[in-house]
């Protein structure tokens, strides 16, 4: 999985599976059994980073403070996006089409970002009013234009800003 989207992002989503296969260190013979389409290992790649996107919520909050872990998911967010943005041309090859598996990506991903809210929040790491979606709407606009060459380090940035301006404001000390 991890030589696929690693080829998908150095070739585009039109790369040979042969390469993938080349890749991974294995024969096109053991790809096909595997990934008996192109659609088929597109579509892995994506739930691949779907789940690890969701699934490192929890793996965040083990380790870092709410905020800090809520700051780090939002810039893994950016990633996961990069990897989207590259093999979304592929992925509406699927059997069946993608809306079905952009809406079970959706939740996974609504439900990772409703946790590390609720977490920060309940700890006063951000302010009461913030809410999950709407930090998923600003994510999203973020990304915009991810055509450009320097997308990633700007929605970076505006993730920096962001969470500064989550943070609740600090009471004003009278002189």
């Amino acid at each position: 999985m991890e030589s696929a989207k690693a080829a998908f992002a150095d070739l585009g989503a039109e790369v040979s599976l042969d390469e993938i296969a080349r890749r991974a260190g294995v024969g096109i013979g053991t790809l096909y059994r595997h990934f008996p389409t192109r659609g088929a290992i597109v579509e892995a790649v994506y739930r691949r980073e779907v789940q690890q996107l969701a699934g490192s919520a929890t793996r965040l909050l083990a380790s870092l403070a709410p905020g800090e872990a809520l700051h780090e998911w939002m810039r893994l967010f950016v990633d996961y996006v990069a990897t989207k943005k590259v093999i979304a041309p592929a992925l509406g090859s699927i059997g069946g089409g993608a809306s079905q598996l952009y809406a079970s990506s959706g939740a996974q991903i609504t439900d990772a970002m409703r946790l590390l809210v609720d977490r920060a929040g309940a700890i006063g790491a951000i302010r009461p009013d913030v809410d999950s979606n709407d930090l998923l709407r600003a994510l999203v606009g973020f990304t915009y234009g991810v055509a450009s060459p320097d997308w990633q380090a700007s929605a970076l940035r505006l993730i920096d800003i962001l969470m500064d301006g989550l943070r609740p404001p600090r009471p004003i000390r009278a002189p």
